[in-house]
């Protein structure tokens, strides 16, 4: 080989091995989509309505990506209402303008009008899900968000033979925005869901739903990931495949470490990988995959269970019906369930996908969640405690949604009289929170952020409140995961608590359900300039009215001129 071919082939050789240092570089690739919001005639439990849609579909369309991978989703509205989307779990690192909270990081999108969320899926791979984030248009808009590893990169469990989504949702027989439009009226809860669904689908429990049944075909022998979402408004759900157990693998787009359950509970917010293991052979009988709320609160649920059916493919055809066997369920109110359920959680910790839980703490809040009461406007009727409102809040802040972006206000150095930078750091009244209750349930409200520094490390205590009962309120941060250290019942004890922190391999999630009369403690590390968002999820009352409530956002600040910023 002569000197100038040498020089070639090293060349070629140098830049191949480049290549091959680089993959995520090499293989991240920019997808495209496009949701058409549309209206489109439904019918489910013998009621057909106009609801809206993206592309016609319900549930709406599949988004599937690689981690990595940047997603450029166009979104055209033709429908009367406003539109935003929300992108759940997404950690949106330097784009929060995509992340899609209405008049938090955008404005919405009005009628006639498109926007193009652009965004990176950076070191997340799992189930995630999008949905409507206005109002209450998320009933209906709403579909899942698949992240399979980068390529060439295997699972770290056995590969399944096929993966398949199963999201919850609620039907409502009527128009869900007046819903919520009359509770926002007068105070009250609003009416609960005519049923639960999966993948759409009332399913056999329910009447006039034979028909609208969600069938899984399943092969002997054989393993399959079931990514399971709860999109649900309002309620927490248990979930079981009758004679059937899963091995729970991820929560929230992590790696967990597995475990075997004849059940999970999955919080509204919340996704749950699941491997289902079929029988080794052809059992002669189907078997239902059912599903129903676990209940804390006092008001008002949705008392029903929905089922699909899981069915073996056959090796012969059968002429006489195949027995039906059914899960048996934990009880609607089966706190101790709940508990050792979430205590099984922990994240994988292995040295591919370490548990980066903050050691040390920088910033300390403790907030309050629960339900209050707030005055009935002048010479209207309301349907709340003594002719008041219900009214979800965030110590004792019920939070009011602004006409302006916050995002847009902030950028533009124009946020006075839109938001307030004082979000108290705890509460400005102690009380026995889980004890008897005060006797003034009203609440402040108003439009207030909390300033964090940038790579600032937080704890955040959440306490549940007794105040008009106690109950499970789920929390989501937006753009941000965070490690759940602990969790407890009765009130929060700050000298004695710490000390059984899990600072080794804590869950680590978007959403998180506060236990009811109780608490739950959290870490994360505030490294992602912008705005997020962060809300409790009160599934009595304080949710139903619609109210994502407390503490809006957190700006992240810093002491150097050109650093960035961000906001919680």
């Amino acid at each position: 080989m002569g000197a100038s071919s040498l020089l070639v082939f090293t060349k070629l050789f140098v830049a191949f091995i480049a290549l091959c240092m680089f993959p995520q570089h090499a293989q991240a690739i920019t997808r495209h989509y496009e949701f058409n919001i549309k209206m489109q005639n439904v019918t489910r439990l013998c009621h057909t309505k106009s609801i809206v849609t993206v592309n016609g579909k319900f549930p709406g369309p599949r988004i599937v990506a690689r981690e990595g991978d940047r997603l450029l989703i166009k979104v055209i509205n033709h429908v009367p209402n406003n539109i935003t989307i929300h992108w759940h779990g997404i950690r949106q690192i330097r784009s929060g303008w995509a992340d899609g909270p209405a008049y938090i990081t955008q404005c919405p999108i009005q009628t006639g009008q498109s926007y193009v969320y652009n965004f990176t899926i950076v070191g997340q791979r799992g189930t995630l899900f999008w949905h409507a984030h206005i109002s209450w248009l998320r009933s209906t808009l709403y579909g899942p968000i698949i992240i399979r590893p980068k390529k060439n990169v295997p699972y770290p469990f056995e590969k399944p033979y096929k993966e398949v989504p199963i999201i919850f949702g609620e039907w409502f027989n009527v128009d869900t925005e007046a819903i919520i439009s009359q509770a926002l009226q007068t105070g009250g809860g609003p009416n609960v869901s005519d049923a639960y669904t999966i993948n759409g689908l009332p399913g056999p429990l329910y009447n006039c739903s034979v028909k609208d049944t969600f069938k899984l075909r399943v092969k002997p022998g054989k393993t399959y990931l079931l990514r399971m979402i709860n999109a649900a408004l309002n309620d927490e759900l248990f979930f079981s495949i009758a004679n059937h157990t899963l091995t729970v693998v991820d929560a929230d787009a992590i790696y967990v470490k597995p475990f075997e359950t004849d059940t999970i509970l999955i919080t509204p917010g919340q996704t749950t990988n699941v491997l289902l293991k079929t029988k080794p052979k052809f059992p002669g009988a189907t078997f239902l995959m059912s599903a129903r709320p676990y209940v804390t609160g006092q008001g008002t649920f949705d008392n029903s269970t929905v089922a699909g059916i899981l069915e073996y493919e056959s090796p012969f055809l059968h002429s006489k019906k195949l027995p039906l066997y059914k899960p048996i369920l934990p009880p609607l109110n089966d706190t101790s369930f709940a508990t050792n359920f979430s205590k099984k959680l922990r994240s994988l910790n292995s040295p591919q996908f370490p548990t980066n839980v903050p050691q040390k703490v920088d910033k300390h809040f403790f907030f309050t969640v629960g339900l209050g009461t707030i005055p009935c406007d002048q010479n209207k009727t309301c349907q709340g405690p003594n002719g008041t409102k219900f009214a979800a809040s965030i110590s004792n802040i019920s939070f009011i949604q602004p006409t302006t972006a916050l995002l847009q206000a902030h950028f533009t150095g124009q946020s006075s009289g839109v938001y307030s930078p004082f979000f108290p750091a705890s509460p400005l009244h102690w009380f026995n929170y889980t004890g008897n209750p005060p006797n003034n349930t009203m609440v402040g409200n108003g439009t207030k952020i909390m300033v964090l520094p940038f790579n600032s490390s937080v704890e955040l205590i959440m306490q549940d409140t007794s105040i008009l009962g106690a109950e499970s309120h789920p929390l989501h941060l937006h753009g941000f995961n965070f490690f759940v250290v602990g969790q407890g019942f009765g009130n929060y004890d700050p000298n004695n608590d710490p000390k059984n922190f899990n600072l080794v391999d804590p869950v680590e999630r978007n959403t998180i359900g506060v236990p009811s009369g109780g608490w739950v403690a959290i870490r994360f590390l505030a490294d992602n300039p912008g705005w997020c968002m962060v809300y409790a999820l009160s599934l009595g009352s304080s949710h139903e009215l619609g109210i994502e409530d407390g503490m809006a956002c957190v700006r992240w600040k810093t002491s150097q001129s050109k650093a960035p910023s961000s906001t919680v």
